[in-house]
């Protein structure tokens, strides 16, 4: 039996929570969410994927709870819950030295809110000493495989469920960063509200993000498709089935994705001139759920007149960047000096 539990990297998301222990690579991938029972004093009854399973399908006693909102804490004490459920399916429960972690953050987080994830790595099982907080858009860099110590100019747009990131990252360091309350569920609830407008019709998250990845677009699309959709009708408390065109899912989901295409304009715009040149000839750098919205890379390039690559594994590009710094810990003292100075100089 191994004393010393391996280092693991966290990428703690809004939607999905992933972690990758050294040597094994990803080892958990699963939703962040928990279905509680009320009547016993907030006792977990399931977590991850099997929580998801009940997700809009709930009643009575039980309830599901989503503990990240906006890519921050909402609910503490589930948090660590969840936390401390994962690192332990991950690495196990029999370890005398507690492991180490790098855990991903939001960019522009507050003191507070970085003190909060803070303490619920800590009581979830992490090392006191061994805990390194990194900000996402560098981890999804490192995990694309840009080369992020380099004197070169680096553009990541982290699309992730509850924020969207941009960054230009160099020398170790992020340079320019912009993070927006939008993302994935943003899309969800555009979806959702078009609905509920159009046809006097609620519908489940679940199903407004069925809808988003089968008919959502960040163009028009050529061809209009139609679907049938199923829901509970406003005025008779009935269900209902109505038909949807994918035209009205794209401009439901236009707004969205200005905003989107407004921040990455945003983070152009305060880059210096020599960095600019560099993200013009190597592209921006789409990862995160958000990013596999059709058509939406071809819309930022046509937009800025920059070429855009959407990362092989967009899902999985933060956990792989925090898994190559568990892999390789010692490159994670080449940045915190660079991450600690750029924090001091926004705040």
């Amino acid at each position: 039996m191994a004393i010393i539990a391996p280092d693991i990297g966290i990428d703690l998301g809004t939607s999905n929570t992933l972690v990758h222990v050294r040597k094994k690579g990803i080892v958990i991938n699963e939703p962040t969410v928990l279905v509680v029972d009320k009547t016993a004093k907030h006792a977990v009854r399931a977590i991850g994927e099997d929580a998801r399973t009940l997700l809009g399908r709930t009643g009575g006693e039980l309830t599901a709870v989503q503990p990240m909102s906006d890519g921050m804490i909402r609910d503490f004490e589930m948090t660590e819950y969840m936390l401390q459920y994962f690192i332990r399916k991950a690495i196990g429960v029999s370890r005398l030295v507690k492991p180490r972690a790098v855990v991903t953050i939001p960019c522009r987080m507050s003191p507070i809110e970085r003190r909060a994830v803070r303490q619920a790595a800590l009581y979830s099982g992490i090392r006191k000493n061994g805990l390194t907080l990194l900000e996402k858009p560098f981890a999804a860099a490192l995990g694309c495989g840009l080369p992020v110590f380099d004197p070169v100019g680096s553009m990541v747009v982290d699309i992730g469920g509850g924020t969207t990131e941009a960054a230009v990252i160099s020398l170790g360091g992020i340079v320019v960063s912009r993070s927006v309350r939008i993302g994935g569920s943003k899309m969800d609830e555009a979806v959702a509200a078009y609905i509920k407008r159009d046809f006097n019709m609620l519908i489940g998250d679940r199903t407004a993000e069925e809808i988003k990845i089968d008919m959502g677009a960040a163009l028009p699309l050529k061809e209009d498709r139609k679907a049938l959709i199923r829901g509970r009708d406003l005025i008779t408390n009935l269900p209902q089935t109505a038909e949807i065109s994918a035209s009205k899912v794209y401009e439901a989901l236009k707004p969205t994705c200005d905003a989107i295409l407004s921040a990455i304009q945003f983070v152009l715009e305060k880059t210096p001139p020599e960095l600019c040149s560099d993200i013009v000839r190597g592209g921006i750098h789409l990862t995160g759920g958000g990013s596999l919205l059709f058509g939406l890379d071809q819309y930022i390039a046509t937009e800025l007149g920059i070429t855009v690559y959407l990362a092989k594994d967009p899902l999985s590009c933060a956990a792989l960047g925090v898994g190559q710094l568990t892999d390789n810990y010692e490159w994670v003292h080449r940045i915190v000096k660079s991450a600690y100075l750029h924090d001091e100089a926004d705040e």
